[in-house]
């Protein structure tokens, strides 16, 4: 079958000229296949196969273009080059020819390669047209046992392309599963970062759960906990209906550095054990930053607070004290887990979450982002008191009176905490 070679490989959308690939040089993977569904890319991620000295290649493309050089892989030979808009990785061949070497990879629609000297595809597994009917399928048994991370990477791919996994390749995955306890747990947590991240990754974990690929990582995930993260979605749908700001909040990465959204730390919530200390070991144990296991941990801690009736100022003080940024992911977790999915229409089942809500989206509301009239140093002068944890009892107690507008200049906080500390 001849294949039409897609405009978006052409090399001269490369960020290095063709003229310092040797002959014969193969583009295989993602960037083939994304090429021929027309999928376009902000930031180009290439992978080329060379017969030999692919670390040397790209060593000489590196210096000439003054792109930084990292060696993935000295046995294997991989090096990757990093332009600004751009990375390029160069492996060495595996096997004596291009057809040996993708027949060792994961599946058919990764094992298309494209030689950019002579503009042809090449598809020795039919990849292109798994690619038509919008399926993956395994390249063989043996390649997903011996790297068990494929496993997972199957409900990935499928939840990032919109496809479907071909039945012999999922009773496969499923035959295998055991064999993910091979896997680093970092490198599952990465895998899992990605359906964790939308919607449409919710019925491929679910999948997977089902399949037997996520309870060895997450030992406290029933078949109701992954029900749960379709009720999440739901909830974070109503929500950003109805506050539009929130849905920008939900897909905020907890950090920069950090590349989980505050949606991707409610749905974690719901796969972790409800105990937030015996959460916490297992975020630990799972790899997962400090940050993340702090936000997960904090959310599965207060939500329950968040259905509370007439809470009073000075509880809603508190929450929004400990909830800080994790306020968003909170509400999420608190609407899905007290509201069925089949409820979460119209405005009713928000009704008990509004206040609170108005009020975090309220940059002046001093309830939900209090404001510091007096330092504790200038309490300590004025008071004449020295430096200990009453100091910082007395600034609490000056926000909360704040908040419920019992004072609102510094000399009315300092003379507010002149009368509890002669009242003690």
């Amino acid at each position: 079958m001849h294949i039409p070679v897609p405009s978006t490989l052409a090399p001269e959308n490369w960020p290095f000229s063709l003229e310092y690939l040797p002959q014969p040089a193969y583009m295989v993977g993602g960037a083939v296949r994304d090429a021929i569904l027309g999928r376009s890319r902000e930031y180009l991620d290439l992978d080329f196969v060379i017969p030999s000295d692919a670390v040397k290649v790209a060593k000489a493309i590196a210096r000439r273009y003054q792109a930084g050089f990292v060696l993935l892989d000295s046995e294997r030979q991989i090096a990757r080059v990093v332009f600004p808009d751009a990375t390029a990785d160069f492996a060495q061949q595996e096997g004596d020819s291009l057809t040996t070497d993708l027949h060792r990879r994961d599946f058919t629609i990764n094992a298309i390669a494209y030689n950019p000297h002579t503009q042809e595809i090449i598809d020795p597994l039919q990849g292109y047209a798994d690619l038509k009917q919008r399926q993956l399928r395994m390249v063989s048994p043996a390649n997903l046992k011996n790297d068990p991370l494929r496993l997972m990477r199957a409900y990935r791919q499928a939840a990032q392309l919109g496809f479907t996994i071909e039945p012999i390749t999922q009773t496969t995955i499923r035959a295998l599963s055991s064999h993910i306890t091979e896997v680093a747990a970092e490198r599952v947590r990465v895998e899992i970062g990605y359906l964790l991240a939308s919607p449409q990754g919710t019925p491929w974990i679910v999948s997977a759960g089902e399949d037997g690929l996520i309870t060895p990582f997450f030992q406290n995930a029933t078949s109701e906990n992954f029900q749960k993260l379709a009720a999440v979605d739901a909830a974070a749908t109503l929500l950003t209906k109805n506050w539009p700001q929130l849905g920008v909040e939900l897909q905020h990465y907890v950090r920069d550095t950090v590349k989980t959204t505050w949606l991707g730390i409610a749905k974690l919530a719901c796969l972790v054990h409800p105990n937030p200390e015996l959460a916490e070991i297992e975020l630990q144990q799972l790899t997962y930053s400090r940050a993340e296991i702090r936000a997960v941990t904090a959310a599965l801690k207060l939500f329950p607070r968040l259905n509370l009736i007439n809470m009073s100022l000075r509880e809603q003080y508190f929450l929004f004290q400990e909830a800080g940024i994790v306020f968003v992911a909170t509400v999420v977790l608190a609407l899905s887990n007290n509201t069925p999915v089949e409820a979460m229409f119209g405005d009713k089942s928000l009704c008990a979450y509004t206040p609170l809500i108005s009020r975090y989206l309220n940059p002046d509301d001093l309830v939900a982002h209090s404001t510091q009239l007096v330092s504790g140093k200038e309490l300590m002068i004025a008071l004449n008191i020295p430096a200990s944890p009453v100091v910082g009892e007395l600034l609490t107690e000056i926000a909360i009176a704040q908040a419920e507008g019992k004072v609102s200049t510094p000399a009315e906080a300092i003379a507010f905490a002149r009368q509890l500390v002669e009242g003690s």
